[in-house]
């Protein structure tokens, strides 16, 4: 069926991102895979190409617009290409709306123009050791000063996707301890210089998936935060955090889909090509109705992203529709891209082929994000149950 999702514009910089990616990504990627990172590097070359800056105002460098569906289109590009982009999605889909909700004027001028360049690279810092999805719970703590200049940063972050390149990270905090009536009361957000003193990564944690995506562990020691890099109202950090999860779910559901799409595709090549018993894996019933079935689901799957991206382009998606296309869409990924893996036998199981790579990087769609059972909580609640 015809998709209406993407316009001309969209599919003029699919062209141009997939030839960036024959270019610049496939032909090292496996180095890339083997070192457990991007180069940092990499970042610079993809604010070249205008990444970075789709949805920054163009006073600070950006093309000024206000749509997900260009990140639609790399989601897509990056699965069907069997590869990921290092820790640069956290820069853009969940840094930036921080920024672009809650900086000021003067904060602005200062971050985004080197957001836009790759100079200075972002990621945010809220889950804890200990803590997992409980953020109201979380320890680290930001004191102001006698003199009212800075704020004093300590405590440790861990699972942190973009750590190790990061230049900005934007840390949550607690300001003030919670109170009886609302524990999630007392946390702010802070953008804090890695470069600080105090401020350390820890170990680079080795992931079964997303081996490309640098994620660390930070700590802070004394860190010192100058008042000016408080994001939004002190003790408010909750209600912010809230805020953008429509657009983190969001991307993790499309995302989830586009894999799940390109899963069907490496099968579909796979089986053409093995021969087995005398004649390709193709042609035997099995195979057709496994494909089928898996084309079926990804059809389901793309309606749901679809849908979910307009009415987040709109300012229209819900927290409970939110969950519900990421529910959906991972769980169909997590079906898909197993059956897909099982189609090519052995070699399924080897990391030299996509379809391996594709299968641990998509275990953590129904985790991070909010886990499935925490998206059901939010379905059921808006359900009224």
């Amino acid at each position: 069926m015809r998709r209406t999702v993407f316009n001309e514009d969209h599919e003029a910089f699919r062209e141009t991102l997939r030839a960036f990616i024959e270019a610049e990504v496939v032909p090292v990627y496996d180095e890339w895979f083997a070192a457990g990172q991007a180069p940092r590097d990499f970042y610079y070359k993809l604010g070249e190409l205008g990444l970075f800056g789709i949805n920054v105002p163009e006073e600070f460098g950006g093309a000024g617009l206000d749509s997900h569906k260009f990140e639609a289109v790399l989601y897509e590009e990056t699965a069907r290409a069997g590869v990921h982009f290092g820790g640069s999605g956290v820069h853009v889909l969940l840094a930036l709306p921080y920024i672009k909700m809650l900086a000021s004027d003067e904060q602005k001028k200062r971050y985004l123009p080197k957001f836009v360049t790759g100079e200075e690279m972002w990621a945010i810092a809220m889950t804890e050791p200990g803590t997992g999805s409980d953020l109201a719970g979380m320890k680290t703590t930001a004191k102001l000063s006698e003199d009212g200049t800075h704020y004093v940063l300590n405590g440790a972050k861990t699972f942190i996707t973009g750590g190790v390149h990061a230049d900005k990270v934007i840390v949550c905090a607690r300001t003030s301890a919670p109170t009886a009536e609302d524990r999630r009361f007392g946390i702010s957000l802070f953008a804090v210089d890695t470069k600080s003193e105090g401020y350390s990564v820890g170990r680079k944690l080795d992931k079964l998936g997303l081996r490309t995506s640098d994620t660390a562990e930070l700590a802070f020691v004394d860190v010192k935060v100058p008042v000016e890099d408080l994001l939004g109202e002190e003790n408010k950090g909750f209600s912010y955090l809230g805020h953008n999860l429509a657009s983190e779910r969001w991307g993790i559901a499309f995302g989830a889909y586009a894999q799940a799409k390109a899963a069907v595709r490496f099968a579909k090549q796979y089986v053409q090509e093995r021969t087995v018993f005398g004649k390709p894996v193709a042609h035997f019933q099995n195979t057709k109705f496994e494909l089928a079935a898996c084309q079926a689901e990804v059809d389901a799957a793309e309606a749901v992203a679809d849908r979910a991206t307009e009415a987040l382009d709109a300012g229209e998606l819900t927290p409970a529709e939110a969950a519900s296309a990421k529910l959906f869409c991972t769980e169909v990924a997590h079906r898909v891209i197993d059956r897909c893996l099982q189609l090519h036998g052995g070699y399924g199981y080897m990391n030299e082929y996509p379809i391996a790579r594709l299968y641990a990087d998509n275990r953590v769609n129904r985790i991070y994000g909010g886990t499935s059972e925490i998206m059901k909580t939010i379905i059921a609640k808006d359900m009224g149950l």
